[in-house]
């Protein structure tokens, strides 16, 4: 088994290689200073998200150190993320706190199952022009839902729908608020500016705690998070099971898949940017495992869906985190906060919320990957472009799920596209390099009677008609009909059942079928069909020549039998 699918966390693997006094050191600096940078970003997610800002923190807290403490990676830090805005903010919208609490233990459920089974690998196939997709609409979305706070516009109710809020905003463009703009565009500008002054304290937090010193200090107009949502707690909930029923579990299925999907991406991703930047090596199952369980304790403690965090995980790792237990750090620094200081996160303004949300907005949607891919082939764009507009325009989940059915489609297309077969006359079929390899069929004199047809490529559903049209020209012609399949790495099951169709038709008109070149893989599964059996394992050769022997043996028996009846 490979170390990458071990279900046995990280923490332990350090703890046996022994923990130094300096490693404590650098975990507990590193822990502090992601754990102030993570408390900006977990309230804005979660207001952003349409839940109270006190969930962003019990989910940073209890999901955060969930994840260190089972987590497949040395330096992964958990917790909400931008990636979820969209979508838990549509759950909380048609279903409420409640079923956001449901699909998110369901989403759990899901990816603890996917990390027993060893499905980490699986889970990263979902192809590049989904993910660019959804994360570019994701993002245009967060940037749409900023727009009220960060003009301090006096909208009652925004729809979720992207339009008809774009529509409402513009429509209430003159109760624009100078003051929320002032603090939203020079948040903006702190985010962006302030790395290079130095990448040791956030910006983001600087620019929070300036804003709500002044603000308060000057008592100026501007809405505040206290305002809108009330005191922020200063401890965490009791845990407590939110309503099941099967009814709302058959519901919720679709966002919980959704959100385990999402979920499980995200972290991978983010653990094999760690991978890079430390040189080790993640293990997807175990971090799957540690997703799972994360987000099945986060919503008892009223949290929403966790995973790992690309920007906290970079930072960790560059501000000299090594191990777990700087993750773990990060989650207690968070608590102490919300213990002493929880009470003055209600004086902070939304605008500058919504200016920090701006930012990680713009860093999101990586346009630029997003312009490279419209210069792909057609299917990839229209992959891209279904993908992005289904987020924006319809749904996150729908947008996944058909993203991920067109690139299957586009990629089974291409498969057939690439795969061949065709009667080997003169070399047809062969490439120049094949034509001087030592099996090309241009050495070799085939016997009159024998025809000769090459098959390449995955010989799957999506091909088995093309090699049926090609195939159904030979049969019951040629007296000995040899198939090369050296070039077929697979074989499914309407393939097989292609391949037993031919030899039945060419039974019929009396021709005798050879199979030459098959490779091991599909050798297995033409035994375990039977289907060797029934063609008679001496009509199965390794090679060509063996296999033109064979014919002439045919051919030979044939022309015996021919002369005794006609004695």
């Amino acid at each position: 088994m490979s170390s990458s699918s071990l279900l046995v966390p990280k923490i332990v693997t350090v703890f046996r290689e022994g923990y130094s006094r300096r490693q404590l050191s650098d975990d507990l600096l590193a822990g502090l200073i992601v754990g102030i940078v993570a408390l900006p970003l977990a309230i804005a997610f979660a207001i952003a998200s349409g839940v109270s800002p006190e969930q962003g923190l019990y989910t940073a807290i209890v999901a955060g150190f969930i994840i260190s403490l089972l987590s497949g990676s040395r330096v992964q830090i958990g917790g909400p993320t931008g990636a979820f805005v969209v979508l838990v903010a549509s759950i909380v919208q048609r279903y409420g706190i409640d079923g956001l609490a449901l699909a998110t233990l369901m989403a759990g459920g899901l990816l603890l199952v996917m990390g027993l089974a060893r499905l980490g690998a699986v889970i990263s196939y979902i192809p590049y022009p989904v993910t660019v997709g959804f994360t570019s609409g994701i993002a245009l979305i967060i940037f749409a839902g900023q727009l009220r706070d960060l003009f301090g516009l006096q909208v009652a109710e925004v729809p979720a729908e992207f339009l008809e809020k774009i529509e409402v905003l513009a429509h209430h463009a003159d109760s624009f608020n100078g003051w929320a703009l002032l603090f939203g565009g020079g948040t903006i500008l702190t985010c962006l500016l302030w790395p290079r002054l130095t990448r040791r304290f956030p910006g983001s937090l600087v620019a929070i705690v300036a804003c709500t010193v002044l603000v308060q200090f000057f008592d100026l107009p501007l809405e505040t998070i206290g305002s809108r949502f009330g005191e922020v707690p200063s401890s965490l909930p009791t845990p407590h099971l939110p309503t099941v029923s099967w009814a709302a579990v058959r519901e919720l299925f679709p966002s919980a898949l959704a959100i385990a999907l999402l979920g499980g991406v995200e972290s991978l991703l983010s653990a094999v940017v760690a991978d890079g930047m430390t040189e080790r090596r993640h293990r997807s199952n175990m971090e799957l495992v540690a997703q799972g369980v994360a987000n099945l304790v986060s919503p008892l403690f009223g949290g929403i869906p966790a995973t790992g965090a690309i920007a906290r995980t970079a930072t960790n790792v560059k501000n000299g985190g090594r191990t777990p237990v700087a993750g773990m750090i990060h989650a207690l620094t968070l608590l102490l906060i919300l213990v002493f200081f929880g009470r003055f996160a209600s004086y902070i303004p939304l605008a500058t919320l919504a200016g920090i949300l701006v930012v990680i907005a713009l860093h999101m949607g990586e346009w630029h990957l997003f312009a490279r891919l419209l210069r792909s082939p057609k299917g990839d764009v229209a992959v891209l472009m279904a993908t992005f507009l289904l987020t924006v325009l319809v749904d996150l989940t729908v947008a996944i799920q058909v993203g991920v059915v067109l690139a299957a489609f586009l990629f089974m297309r291409r498969m057939v596209e690439v795969a061949e077969v065709g009667p080997l006359e003169s070399g047809a079929l062969l490439s120049e390099e094949d034509l001087d390899h030592p099996e090309s069929l241009s050495h070799r004199t085939v016997p009159a009677g024998v025809e000769v047809y090459e098959l390449a490529g995955p010989f799957f559903f999506g091909a088995a008609d093309k090699f049926k049209r090609a195939l159904e020209t030979a049969a019951g012609r040629p007296a000995v009909l040899i198939l090369r399949l050296r070039h077929v790495p697979v074989i499914d099951a309407t393939g097989l059942q292609a391949l037993e169709n031919l030899c039945r038709k060419a039974r019929r008109g009396q021709t005798r079928v050879i199979l030459s070149g098959v490779v091991p893989q599909v050798r297995l599964v033409l035994e375990h069909a039977g289907f060797l059996a029934a063609l008679g394992r001496e009509n199965i050769l390794s090679n060509i020549d063996a296999a033109l022997a064979r014919a002439e043996q045919l051919l030979n028996e044939r022309e015996g039998d021919q002369s005794n009846s006609m004695r």
